[in-house]
């Protein structure tokens, strides 16, 4: 497979590509009301290409973004669900720490949060739609969407960061494959 991602990891026959869009035009087309981008958050693309004969499986909650703030200060940033990246965006949540642990109860139940209005759920269903559709990669062949990280705006962040996707396993019999570790940086290009 020729990945058309600038950063990718491959190895027992899964190649994963990463291409954070980094700058506001790259959101136009998935996004053109109000971007992600906008509001701090950085989408990064991701291909995830099966080349071997069963299916596998790969959990999107455990993708990490890690970043290194200083010489002394590295980062795990989990990615942001569509709710989390319309909070963000539009209910100006974007003085939260992303590095914080996002607690999920208590939830509220039979009433919206205030500001969830008719922008707010075009903002997340076109987050939803944009993100990667399937966490089941059929044999021979691919799945592909945005990820999210609220960054902030801080996108120089990226240029030392890397991508790490730790939880693939195949289908049937449920055997891990080794973790990915995607470095974002200019001079990681292949």
């Amino acid at each position: 497979m020729v990945s058309l991602d600038p950063f990718r990891d491959t190895h027992e026959g899964v190649t994963i590509g990463a291409e954070p869009w980094t700058t506001a035009s790259r959101y136009k087309e998935k996004f053109p009301k109000k971007s992600p981008f906008a509001g701090g958050v950085v989408a990064i693309h991701v291909r995830v290409q099966n080349d071997n004969d069963q299916g596998i499986k790969i959990n999107l909650g455990r993708i990490r973004l890690l970043v290194q703030i200083d010489e002394e200060n590295r980062q795990e940033l989990e990615p942001l669900t569509a709710d989390d990246v319309a909070d963000t965006v539009l209910l100006k949540d974007n003085g939260k720490d992303p590095t914080a642990r996002r607690n999920p109860l208590p939830i509220p139940v039979g009433k919206p949060r205030p500001g969830r209005d008719a922008n707010w759920t075009a903002m997340r269903d076109a987050c939803q739609n944009a993100g990667i559709p399937s966490t089941v990669i059929g044999a021979h062949s691919f799945v592909e969407g945005l990820v999210y990280f609220n960054l902030r705006g801080e996108v120089e962040l990226l240029q030392s960061a890397h991508l790490y996707l730790p939880s693939l396993t195949t289908m049937g019999n449920n055997q891990p494959i080794s973790y990915f570790d995607i470095r974002l940086g200019k001079d990681a290009a292949i």
